[in-house]
């Protein structure tokens, strides 16, 4: 309850004073820069933009890389929003997401390249 309560609070301090930045002041991740639809998503929706203020930079990469890694439109625009959406329901990650490949500071896992692999060989 009490943790609760102090996320509450955060996002009031931060509806406060943060929401006063320009709508272009949305921090990033790691290595994605946040794209405009997905800036877009975020500016017109204060609770989820302060969920998304709150999150590290490695989770908002990892929601970033979740929202642009598909290939049709209209996909894109229901991971965008769902990134939304499901900040606003206390989603700290993309669920069933095996990370983003984009990383330069880690490896990629055995499990990951399992997937990468498995995924090349259906491309034509």
């Amino acid at each position: 309850m009490f943790i609760n309560q102090f996320v509450v609070f955060r996002r009031l301090v931060y509806n406060q004073g943060e929401m006063a930045k320009s709508n272009k002041d949305i921090s990033s991740g790691t290595v994605h820069e946040v794209p405009a639809d997905l800036r877009e998503a975020l500016t017109s929706d204060a609770e989820a933009r302060a969920s998304w203020e709150d999150l590290t930079p490695l989770a908002r990469n990892e929601w970033i890389c979740w929202a642009i890694s598909v290939k049709k439109p209209e996909t894109r625009r229901q991971h965008v929003e769902r990134v939304r959406t499901e900040l606003k329901e206390g989603m700290r990650r993309p669920c069933c997401w095996y990370g983003c490949i984009h990383r330069t500071d880690k490896a990629v896992s055995p499990s990951v390249q399992y997937v990468l692999n498995k995924q090349a060989k259906k491309l034509p």
